[in-house]
């Protein structure tokens, strides 16, 4: 369990570094620019962290399609972006994929 609230602090250290990389500018402004750095540096950092005992594959996926799903929501919060019914259902068949993972795959126990 501990393992999978590591994998959560990196999910949300990817979302918030993602989210300011918007704000940055092409790096152009410093505050949202370093937040970009430093997120990405803690977020991998604590991808690696679960490593040691979930499998490269799952913990990528997992750390991937929930990062997806919370950067299109921060999108829509924070930057006003829409998004249509197409785009809507492919993130759902990837938040999908992550739910038959967790409650079907024998992977996610090793």
């Amino acid at each position: 369990m501990k393992n999978w609230l590591i994998l959560l602090v990196a999910i949300l250290s990817e979302t918030i570094a993602t989210t300011a990389l918007k704000a940055s500018e092409g790096f152009t402004v410093l505050i949202p620019s370093v937040v970009v750095v430093v997120g990405y540096c803690l977020s991998f950092y604590f991808l690696s962290l679960t490593l040691r005992s979930i499998p490269v594959g799952i913990a990528y996926a997992v750390w991937s399609g929930v990062g997806v799903a919370l950067v299109t929501l921060f999108g829509f919060l924070v930057y006003n972006q829409k998004l249509d019914l197409p785009a809507l259902f492919g993130i759902l068949l990837i938040m999908t994929g992550v739910v038959v993972m967790f409650s079907f795959s024998d992977s996610m126990s090793h």
